[in-house]
């Protein structure tokens, strides 16, 4: 049981990293740009200052929102477009399509018994992670 829980945990926090780095930061750089272009817009003033107690709300309200948020949305990209980029990943692995070209050459006869020895070489470095 402690392994399933480990593992969610794990899960919700890549989720929350992936909802962070790939979505919510582009918006919030996109909302800072907005706010900073508002100051170069004539007849506004940012010049009053903001009472600590004010901050401090705006910030708790901020990350009662964000989190949740950002673990959602990365939670959404790990199950809908995870899947895509490794499906286009896959198909220009060299590795995989070396591989597969060997396991025809075997299927259709055309390698030789040398051939065979170093693609079984090289898959057992693979196995050893020593590639």
């Amino acid at each position: 049981m402690n392994d399933v829980k480990n593992k969610t945990i794990r899960i919700m926090m890549l989720d929350t990293r992936t909802g962070h780095s790939q979505y919510l930061m582009f918006f919030l750089v996109f909302l800072n740009f907005i706010l900073i272009s508002i100051n170069f817009i004539p007849d506004t003033s940012f010049e009053e200052e903001i009472p600590a107690d004010e901050i401090i709300m705006y910030t708790g309200i901020f990350l009662i929102i964000y989190c949740p948020l950002a673990t959602l949305i990365g939670a959404w990209h790990r199950k809908t477009q995870t899947p895509v980029e490794q499906d286009i990943l896959r198909k220009q692995d060299p590795i995989l399509a070396k591989s597969f070209k060997i396991l025809l050459d075997i299927k259709t006869g055309e390698i030789t018994k040398k051939d065979t020895e170093e693609f079984r070489e090289f898959l057992l470095k693979i196995e050893e992670r020593k590639f």
